[in-house]
């Protein structure tokens, strides 16, 4: 049989890239493209939907430039997660600017909403937390904010969501108006219990649930595309994920109590709990994982804003490091014995506190602190923010997480995975590849397609870390964080 690729196109915060998988699932090549940030004076992040669709069509280009073309069997799509988007269902054309996720414009909306007294029944039908972080009150925003969406809306003639829809729709040229059960489930507007869109939430939000997109099959056919013609004919859109879903099917946590952290400016630390939802009670949120084959896979998640970025504020902010790879001998070189930790509540502590008033600080200097361990406790509190979600989700799945998988530029610190294994008391495993977003949609797209069976999964490599700490030790150290945390918590 002739040699078949997979192209994976993930479409991130901050760029566009695109990879070629060969036929034994090895990535061959990677493409990339950075697109616009756009801040306003009122702090309002946003990107143009057109632009990225163009990086999109731009780095496949560049990826397909050198092999057969016709050889391609089909594309998986990865995406930054709630950033949310209108565009007029006719002529396809954007309705504005994206308001990307990051963005809290719409706080008021949440607000509203919450002096309905909804939220509560918002959490029990959505598994999260009424936030603007989601994509419910920035759909409604748009829907109130943009000239003539509100009209085109009434008419039917909007079409609203996520990236997923957005690229979907335009690669396969406005035939196919879909999104994905993972995405879906973050947009605080789906019933993850009955698996539809929410009627009474969506009127809540003033949204048309006529008005949203098909929900399919995470690796379900939702199109095809020739990228305006850079193929010679279309080839199947077979695989759509939200980042952080790729990531964790990218890793193989295809069974419940399978857990994935992955290590970014912030984190996202997402733990398969199987076919059943279960709603959290120790501070993270309930989502999808993804539907494969008509069966649908629940996840508990928390989210971290100041993991990577801490090592950055080293760097950037203290200059007590000129680059990342220094934090390594700085941990190792640090006084033993320093009982310093570095709480970085820099904009509030998210999960499992949820305290956004609570301020940044640096607990227990003595003496002989000094410049390594200040770095070593930025360094260490990665690793406890990682360990508090860790154990409340295995509070909530009633299972001990034993294993880790994880991903991200930050694990290349052999210093910070020893201390993640020592401290969550779980092996663990650091895989040979950065890119387990894009990674994820590239399996489900491969195997829907046959192009490989199940064992892709043990294609990567991986790093093990077992723990090695006494668990007195161990004891002693996590106890000293959760005091740490308790003086900057406000509630």
């Amino acid at each position: 049989m002739a040699e078949r690729y997979i192209i994976s196109i993930d479409q991130s915060t901050q760029g566009t890239k695109a990879l070629l998988f060969d036929e034994s699932g090895s990535l061959i090549k990677r493409t990339d493209k950075p697109h616009e940030q756009i801040v306003n004076e009122k702090g309002w992040v946003s990107h143009n939907p057109s632009e990225i669709y163009e990086s999109v069509i731009e780095v496949v280009r560049m990826l397909t430039e050198d092999i057969d073309k016709s050889k391609v069997a089909g594309i998986g799509i990865s995406n930054q997660r709630e950033t949310s988007l209108a565009w007029d269902r006719v002529s396809g054309e954007p309705l504005g600017n994206a308001i990307v996720w990051q963005c809290a414009r719409a706080a008021s909306i949440c607000e509203r909403v919450e002096r309905k007294g909804e939220a509560e029944n918002i959490r029990r039908k959505t598994g999260m937390n009424l936030s603007p972080y989601f994509p419910a009150s920035k759909i409604a925003w748009i829907l109130e904010n943009v000239e003539g969406a509100k009209e085109k809306a009434e008419k039917g003639e909007i079409c609203h969501g996520t990236i997923d829809s957005w690229l979907v729709y335009k690669l396969t040229g406005g035939k196919a108006y879909k999104t994905d059960y993972s995405n879906a489930s973050r947009t605080q507007l789906f019933n993850i219990f009955e698996l539809k869109w929410d009627e009474e939430i969506c009127e809540l939000f003033g949204i048309d649930a006529k008005n949203m997109a098909e929900v399919c099959d995470s690796d379900s056919k939702f199109g095809e595309t020739d990228f305006e013609g850079v193929l010679p004919a279309p080839v199947p859109i077979h695989g759509v994920l939200g980042d952080s879903h790729g990531s964790l099917f990218g890793q193989g946590c295809l069974t419940s109590g399978m857990t994935k952290a992955t290590y970014g400016t912030g984190s996202s630390i997402m733990m398969n709990i199987g076919e059943k939802p279960v709603l959290s009670t120790h501070g993270v949120v309930t989502s999808l994982a993804w539907s494969m084959g008509g069966k649908v896979n629940y996840v508990l998640e928390g989210n971290l804003n100041y993991t990577g970025a801490v090592i950055t504020w080293l760097k950037d902010d203290l200059n007590l490091i000129q680059s990342p790879g220094e934090t390594t001998g700085l941990a190792k070189a640090a006084v033993k014995d320093d009982s310093l930790y570095l709480i970085p509540a820099f904009s509030g502590l998210g999960a499992p506190y949820w305290d956004s008033h609570a301020a940044a600080a640096i607990v227990g200097m003595t003496r002989t602190t000094g410049k390594a361990e200040i770095v070593r406790a930025g360094v260490e509190c990665i690793a406890y923010q990682i360990t508090d979600i860790v154990r409340a989700m295995s509070e909530d799945a009633g299972v001990k997480v034993g294993e880790l998988r994880v991903d991200g530029g930050p694990t290349k610190n052999d210093y910070l995975m020893q201390f993640q294994s020592d401290i969550a008391d779980a092996t663990v495993q650091v895989p040979d590849s950065e890119e387990l977003s894009g990674i994820g949609p590239a399996y489900a797209a491969g195997l829907r397609l046959g192009v490989w069976d199940e064992s892709i999964f043990g294609k990567l490599k991986r790093v093990k870390y077992e723990p090695e700490m006494e668990i007195k030790v161990r004891d002693k150290k996590y106890a000293g964080w959760k005091a740490a945390v308790e003086t900057v918590l406000t509630k």
